[in-house]
Parts: C-alpha cells; sequence; structure tokens
C-alpha cells in the first residue's frame, strides 16, 4: 500500500459517500491517488484538463475520475462527475486521513498552571502554554510551539511543529497552521521624532476565523489599535506577509510570497497571486482576482480580474523598452502640446 494510505475503498463506497455516476465495475478497489501519468494498480487519477485526454489513454491507474465530456474516452472503470478536479480532493481526503490526535502532555512540555485544555488535545515536545491560554477540544500542538498567554485556540485546530502565537490572539476552529508560522507579531508602526523613530505599542490582537489554513513562514501582525482580522475560511500560502489592521474576507485566497501592507481592507471570495502588492489603507471590493506580480495601490470597487504585471522579454529589448518608460511622462506632454497646437490651428483654419 502506498505510504500515507490507510484504508481502500471500492468506487460503489465512493460514489456513495460523493456521488457520481460509476461506469464500469463498481467493485474495483483502490487505495491511492495518482496522476494519470504515474497511477499503477489500486490507484484512482483523475482528469480535469481535456489537453491530458492523451494520458487517460495510456494510464495505468485502477480507475479515474472524469467529466461527462469524457465519459467514453476510455474503457476503465470511472467516476462521472461534474468537477473532477473537486471530486479527486474528496477522494485524496478519504484516503489520505490525517493522524488523529494522541491526547496528552509531552514531559518536555511547559504548561502555566493557569492555561485551560480541552478533552484529547495533544501538546509535544517542547512546547510553552502561556497563562490564561485556552486550547480547545482536539487540537494538536506540534513540537517546539509557542502559545502566549491568554491566547484562544478553538475546537480541533491543528498547530504544525514551531509556530508561534503572540499573547492575546484568538484562533477559531478546525484552523490549521503551518510550520514557521508567526501570528502577533508587532505590526510596523513607527512615528518620526526628529532624526529617529518612536515606536508605537500595538495593543490589537489578531482574530483567525474558523476554518482557516495558514501556509508556513506567512506571518500576521497585530493591530496597532483595532484588530487585525482574518475572516472565516480563508486560505494564505506560505511566505505571505499581512501587516497590522488589515481585514481579508471570508473564503478569500492568497498565494505565496504576496504582501498585504497595513489597513488594507481584502473582500469575500478574492483571488490574489504570488508576489503581488496591496498597497495599505485601501480597500478591495469582494470577487476581485489579482493576477501574479500585480501591484495595487488604489482602491478596487467593482469584481473582476486586474492585472499590472510587465510582460518578459529579452533583456536588451527590456531595457530599451523601459528606457522609454521613464520618458512617458515627457512624451504624454509633447503629445498635449501637439493636439494643443493642431487644435489651434484647425479653429483659426490655417
Amino acid at each position: 500500500m502506498t505510504a500515507g494510505a490507510t484504508h481502500d475503498y471500492s468506487l460503489r463506497d465512493i460514489a456513495a459517500r460523493y456521488g457520481g455516476e460509476i461506469v464500469g465495475n463498481p467493485d474495483t478497489r483502490v487505495h491511492q491517488v495518482a496522476t494519470l501519468d504515474h497511477g499503477g494498480p489500486g490507484t484512482i487519477a483523475f482528469l480535469a484538463n481535456e489537453r491530458y485526454l492523451s494520458q487517460l489513454k495510456t494510464t495505468r491507474a485502477a480507475a479515474v475520475i472524469v467529466g461527462a465530456s469524457a465519459r467514453d474516452a476510455t474503457a476503465l472503470p470511472r467516476i462521472v462527475c461534474d468537477n473532477p478536479y473537486l471530486y479527486f480532493a474528496r477522494v485524496a481526503t478519504l484516503l489520505n486521513p490525517e493522524p488523529a490526535p494522541q491526547p496528552g502532555v509531552h514531559a518536555t512540555a511547559v504548561v502555566d498552571a493557569g492555561a485551560k485544555l480541552g478533552s484529547g488535545v495533544e501538546i509535544g515536545p517542547h512546547v510553552i502554554v502561556g497563562a490564561g491560554a485556552v486550547i480547545g477540544d482536539g487540537c494538536v500542538i506540534g513540537a517546539g510551539c509557542y502559545v502566549g498567554e491568554e491566547t484562544h485556540i478553538g475546537t480541533a485546530s491543528r498547530l504544525f511543529p514551531h509556530v508561534t502565537i503572540y499573547h492575546r490572539c484568538v484562533i477559531g476552529a478546525r484552523v490549521r497552521l503551518h510550520s514557521g508560522v508567526i501570528i502577533g507579531a508587532d505590526g510596523f508602526g513607527l512615528a518620526p521624532d526628529a532624526d529617529r523613530w518612536f515606536k508605537i505599542p500595538q495593543i490589537g490582537r489578531v482574530v483567525i476565523g474558523d476554518d482557516v489554513e495558514i501556509g508556513a513562514g506567512t506571518t500576521v501582525d497585530r493591530g496597532a489599535i483595532e484588530d487585525t482580522v482574518i475572516e472565516e475560511g480563508v486560505k494564505l500560502d506560505n511566505l505571505i506577509m499581512i501587516a497590522h489592521n488589515v481585514r481579508i474576507g471570508a473564503h478569500t485566497a492568497i498565494a505565496a510570497c504576496a504582501g498585504v501592507a497595513g489597513s488594507a481592507r481584502v473582500g469575500r471570495y478574492c483571488r490574489i497571486g504570488g508576489s503581488s502588492g496591496i498597497a495599505g489603507h485601501i480597500t478591495l471590493a469582494d470577487h476581485v482576482e489579482i493576477s501574479a506580480h500585480t501591484i495595487i495601490t488604489r482602491s478596487i470597487d467593482k469584481a473582476g480580474t486586474y492585472t499590472g504585471a510587465y510582460p518578459f522579454e529579452a533583456n536588451r529589448e527590456w531595457r530599451k523598452n523601459a528606457a522609454q518608460l521613464r520618458h512617458l511622462n515627457e512624451l504624454a506632454q509633447r503629445l498635449r502640446a501637439l493636439e494643443n497646437l493642431c487644435g489651434s490651428r484647425d479653429r483659426s483654419g490655417s
């Protein structure tokens, strides 16, 4: 059996859970998911994009998940459904269940006497849990994590190794924080004082809703006065920076290496591409999609896709075009002057 798999299921079992039409032998059993290209005995693959149709014809997987348009494109046992990629995700989850918590506190952990642990909580090696912290039922706190004073973590949440949560933060239920995540560090609040900076105390919190997942190395700063808020269902990739007093609307997804500056408001169901930047104190409407490497410097009040990336090209040509861009304002002024001159001549009849 493939590493990580613990059960096998028949197509009949799977369709009973998730629906879909079975074509072929419903008793075909699978124990792991695979790509079409690398499928083998006991695996189930999927076709979500018809450009991979040739791989469907050659795959050695035991069964496949396909859409209606590919229903008759293979003789393999198959499940036909409306959304093969989503169906695959559900099957992958079924075949690869997350390890259950192993309740107990490791001997090397330090849990303050004033902290409260729910039932079935797993506290790993070298964890520190501060005074007044509350950890809900069924949580897993991985090795080397730090949970600050008066922080609350909701039921069935999982902190992977070396997550740091500062004091007074609130983490919802079923939240997943991957290794290296830092929640509640000070925001970048500084006031100029002659020839130096005066640090502004950051007294807000970070409040994270239910069913949020935050990728490795991502940081979410606490609010300066009010809270930084990540609403329910948000998905943040690795190496993202969320600054103080930002609000991320429910079910928004942000790809790796993006940054959101202080006091920005990102709407619900937005999609932010990798390495994008959102300036501070602006607002994005719901259902906004930002392409990768795009910098947003003003508010967006209508749903839609917005792109600002400069296309790549051969370096020699890029340097020539970049040189012209430096003079764009000068060229625009000259063009307006020519338009005004032509307009004056037309009005004078000359």
